[in-house]
This record gives C-alpha cells, structure tokens and sequence, in this order.
C-alpha cells in the first residue's frame, strides 16, 4: 500500500459517520448519538530504485460523547458518563494528597524541638 492508498483510506474511516452514529426511534423519541474522534497519521515515500519502500501507520480514537434527543419539537443534550475516568481520576488525586499529607507530617515532625 503506498501513501496516497493510506491517506485516502484514513479520509474514508475518519468520517461524520463515526461522530454521529445512525439516530433510532422509539415511542416518538428519536436519539442521535455522539462520540468524540481523534485520530492521526504519518507516512514515509522511498526510492524504488534503491530498493527503499514506503510506509505509514496511523491511529484512530473514539469515545462516546452523548446523545442529542429529539422529543417533538424539543431537543436535548445528555452527555455520556465515563465512570472508569472519573474513579481514575478519584484515585489520582486521593494518592497526590496522602503523598503532600506525608511530606507535610514529616517536615512537621522534624521541626519539632526535641525534648
């Protein structure tokens, strides 16, 4: 597969239909999901006539951002929950503050007068 190739099916996978998925309705309410997309690329050319190639490699990224529903007239946004993100992120910040905690407690212990 040469650059161009990679490029073009890299356009062809990074499109709106991996933002907004297919909407479905139900009992008069339609909904729309959403997700947030990143990706990337890098790609390289050689000489064929020096037995050098070509290459190129790339990554995509998805993660559900929420869904737009559409009652009647009215729509509304409902933002997805990541509940792993939000206990990882839990943890970090409980670990931060026993590490700062510790280093406070010793600082204190050590400017302590000796009796």
């Amino acid at each position: 597969m040469d650059v161009e190739q990679l490029i073009a099916s890299a356009r062809d996978t990074l499109t709106v239909k991996r933002v907004f998925g297919d909407p479905y309705e139900r009992n008069g309410v339609t909904v729309l999901p959403v997700a947030k997309v990143q990706g990337g690329g890098v790609g390289g050319q050689g000489d064929p006539a020096e037995g050098q190639g070509s290459g190129g490699g790339g990554g995509l990224a998805a993660r559900p951002a929420g869904v737009y529903v559409l009652t009647g007239e009215q729509v509304r946004w409902q933002p997805a929950v990541d509940v792993t993100r939000i206990v990882v992120g839990a943890q970090v910040v409980a670990v931060v503050a026993l590490l700062t905690w510790r280093s406070v407690a010793k600082a204190w212990l050590k400017s302590r007068p000796q009796p």
